[in-house]
């Protein structure tokens, strides 16, 4: 099978405008701790890296596998081999590493296998390295050719190599700046690396060498540069928006949710003519995970954590605390959008349930004031004591823990949670990625089961589910795995998010997409 692919996302022509007028400014709250994409394994350095990295393969605004630097690709009949084939007029931005002429080189197939050695490599310690656990054998055929071997059939292959791990990088720049190429990268993508002062400001600038054009043959990026800062606090974040120092807000803060929205979700009327506010499908289920190799009895029980999963109205948070953006994840983990989610009866509101729940544990255990700690940021601190309210009518004490993003996430792989506020945002779109937390040889802290649910039953169909080629069977697959999932409860789905940004006037180009991330390549913005 031969698969010929090309790209025709349709957008106006920008207007001409000043060159130093066309900057981009973003704030980004949850701060960037690398710009290698070999360490791009949250949102923040995602957005960035998207900027700076190209891979084999892109996806479009609905998920349809794009090319990237490969221009087209063949897969064998037995799924087990893809040969892709490279553009040949994709290059590095200009370092003067390269010691050539104009200071920059074409890409060819040995810098993929590069730069997957370099993710598989354990002195790199990328975390990204489990992308490549189902791959065989990779390899250069000659400079346009690179020949991937996989160990067993994965219909999302193809998916998983859009993912930013996949970039490709190059040896001589590496090499030359070893773990200093986190502030250091040099890439291919529509913007190259200009400054990084950590904890205070990001630039990028347009990449002069950038090899994808529009539609109308005008070469890509439209934008001069990027500016990010890092700004801690949202609600300071929200007044340079407001101000308009900063161009966009991306997702609905606690701290300014009820400024900016109405209950029903409605942009309040003096900001109309001010910003455009849009939403839209986000393969993001939010939740709240248990550690199950912890030593809280309260945790380890099932009968605990089906009362949390019973004891609150989901609608009901939604509704009110959340200015109804979202659903109430009232069926699995797999969110709305993806084959696999199949409005199965997950945990409906039942305080009546949750409460002979607790009191069976309380009877079975002897512990006569069961209490557990949630660890969230502040952004969700709302949503806990919310919970914490609930639970406490059915028996059950809750301690809300706020601490910073960055602490949760390290604390989290490190299993010092006995219980956290998560998000499982799509890496590539397939429901198997939704599933990959619960597999019982994906622990942490190489691995992404933050829970350490193990489950023969789940194992078994997970192992299956690389081997069945027909959508339709792998749907239903995936469907029991989920329901293994609610069965046995290690997390509590709390809802499925949708994507909120709110985009000054003048921004044009900026669309959405099921995984929220951050493509700056058609965007421009016009005088006001």
């Amino acid at each position: 099978m031969v698969y010929l692919c090309t790209s025709c996302v349709s957008c106006k022509n920008p207007l001409n405008q000043e060159k130093d007028y066309q900057i981009f400014r973003y704030n980004e709250y949850s701060n960037i701790n690398s710009l290698d994409p070999a360490f791009a394994r949250n949102p923040p350095i995602i957005w960035a890296t998207n900027q700076l990295f190209n891979g084999l393969i892109q996806l479009d605004d609905s998920l349809h596998i794009q090319p990237d630097i490969a221009k087209k690709w063949s897969i064998s009949e037995d799924m087990l081999t893809y040969n892709f084939i490279l553009r040949n007029d994709v290059k590095f931005h200009k370092h003067h590493q390269f010691k050539t002429k104009d200071s920059t080189r074409i890409v060819t197939a040995q810098d993929f296998e590069y730069s997957f050695n370099r993710l598989t490599d354990p002195k790199v310690a990328s975390p990204g390295n489990w992308v490549l656990n189902n791959v065989s054998a990779y390899k250069a055929i000659n400079d346009t050719i690179f020949n991937m071997q996989l160990k067993k059939p994965f219909p999302a292959f193809l998916g998983l190599m859009s993912m930013r791990y996949c970039s490709v990088v190059p040896k001589e720049i590496v090499e030359f700046y070893g773990t200093n190429f986190r502030s250091n990268p040099v890439g291919t993508g529509p913007f190259k690396f200009k400054l990084w002062e950590e904890n205070i400001k990001l630039v990028l600038r347009r990449n002069e060498l950038y090899f994808e054009k529009d539609e109308k043959g005008t070469q890509l990026p439209y934008l001069e540069a990027v500016a990010v800062t890092f700004l801690p606090d949202k609600q300071t974040e929200f007044l340079q928006f407001a101000k308009g120092n900063i161009d966009f807000l991306n997702s609905l803060d606690a701290s300014y949710k009820d400024e900016l929205l109405t209950p029903s979700g409605k942009l309040r009327a003096k900001f109309k003519n001010k910003i455009n506010f849009s939403k839209g499908s986000y393969l993001n289920s939010e939740y709240l995970g248990f550690y199950l190799d912890g030593e809280k009895d309260e945790v380890k029980s099932e009968l605990i954590r089906k009362a949390i999963n019973h004891g609150f109205d989901r609608q009901k948070m939604i509704t009110y605390l959340k200015n109804g953006v979202g659903s109430p994840a009232n069926s699995g983990f797999i969110p709305k959008g993806l084959p696999g989610f199949n409005n199965q009866q997950g945990y409906e509101y039942n305080p009546k349930k949750s409460e002979l729940l607790i009191k069976e544990y309380i009877k079975a255990s002897g512990n006569k004031k069961p209490t557990i700690h949630i660890a969230t940021d502040n952004n969700y601190q709302s949503l806990f004591e919310f919970i914490q309210r609930e639970m406490e009518k059915t028996g059950l004490t809750i301690i809300v823990d706020v601490m910073t993003p960055s602490t949760i996430r390290k604390k989290k792989w490190s299993g010092e949670l006995d219980t956290f506020r998560a998000s499982w945002i799509a890496d590539y779109p397939d429901a198997e990625n939704f599933l990959s937390p619960f597999y019982s040889k994906n622990f942490t802290p190489n691995g992404p089961n933050y829970t350490h649910f193990k489950n023969d039953a789940f194992d078994r169909l997970y192992e299956q589910s690389f081997s069945v080629t027909d959508n339709k069977l792998r749907e239903e697959l995936y469907i029991k795995m989920d329901s293994i999932i609610i069965a046995h409860a290690p997390i509590v789905p709390l809802y499925y998010d949708q994507v909120t940004r709110f985009v000054q006037k003048n921004v044009k180009g900026l669309t959405n997409n099921p995984q929220n991330f951050l493509v700056l390549k058609r965007v421009w913005k016009e005088k006001e």
